[in-house]
């Protein structure tokens, strides 16, 4: 008797429906005019539309590291560290989680509530019957949008995290914004760049594949709806904890 994990089998089906959505890319780039729109109103919503909050959550990182980070470091006669942690912290491990966590509670409810609604009303079926294939002109556009997106608001959220910090320092310990930035360049390395673009990318496409995915799962009653949001929100976190620490693991090995 064969065995059957529910866990594994979501996980294979999620690697198969990103396999077909990977797929749909290629034939978007090619005749993907008519949804092109879609992509556009997908990044205003997941990126412009979140940088208020963004900036908030960087300048508090920012605020907390300075704060707190500055004055033990001083005890120690070691505060150039302090621009390892800034680095470490902002750029490196919380932002590019951080920035996933705003697009998951913003966006990846969104899709997935927007697709149920489609599934419940029959437009999907409509699509079908007009010979429009709904991968290639709903969930690839969504998952193009949302990818590029959680790219530019984590880059946005490491620069304006950083910048931020520097006026939180003038207020602690006073320097010369070319001190302060050169000090970041230095310990800035091309692996804590590549890192953060390679977490921000895979994440995008692990929240807007399973936002997708939870969207499409309803069946038939309205009330599917909101559980849809739901568990497209709790599959999207536990999707990029999980691949977070195997980043981790595999940076830190290195």
């Amino acid at each position: 008797m064969k065995l059957k994990i529910p866990f594994l089998d979501s996980v294979w089906y999620a690697l198969g429906f990103f396999v077909t959505i990977l797929r749909g890319c290629g034939y978007f780039m090619l005749r993907g005019q008519a949804s092109f729109k879609i992509l556009i109103m997908q990044i205003l919503f997941t990126f412009v539309e979140a940088l208020g909050i963004s900036s908030l959550l960087a300048v508090g990182m920012g605020t907390a590291v300075i704060v707190i980070g500055m004055p033990m470091l001083e005890t120690f006669s070691q505060e150039q560290l302090i621009y390892s942690v800034l680095i470490i912290m902002i750029t490196r491990e919380f932002g590019p989680i951080l920035t996933a966590f705003i697009i998951i509670a913003r966006s990846a409810t969104a899709i997935a509530t927007e697709m149920a609604g489609m599934v419940i009303s029959h437009e999907i079926e409509a699509y079908i019957s007009v010979g429009v294939n709904p991968i290639e002109h709903l969930a690839v556009p969504r998952f193009l949008g949302v990818t590029a997106s959680m790219f530019l608001l984590n880059l946005y959220f490491s620069l304006f995290g950083l910048v931020g910090s520097f006026f939180v320092a003038q207020f602690i310990k006073p320097m010369p914004p070319s001190i302060y930035f050169n000090n970041l360049l230095q310990v800035l390395t091309l692996s804590d760049i590549v890192i953060t673009i390679v977490k921000s990318v895979v994440f995008g496409m692990i929240i807007s594949t399973i936002a997708v995915i939870q969207g499409l799962a309803v069946e038939r009653a309205s009330t599917e709806i909101p559980v849809a949001g739901l568990r497209a929100v709790s599959s999207a976190f536990v999707g990029c904890i999980l691949v977070d620490i195997i980043l981790c693991v595999v940076y830190y090995s290195l």
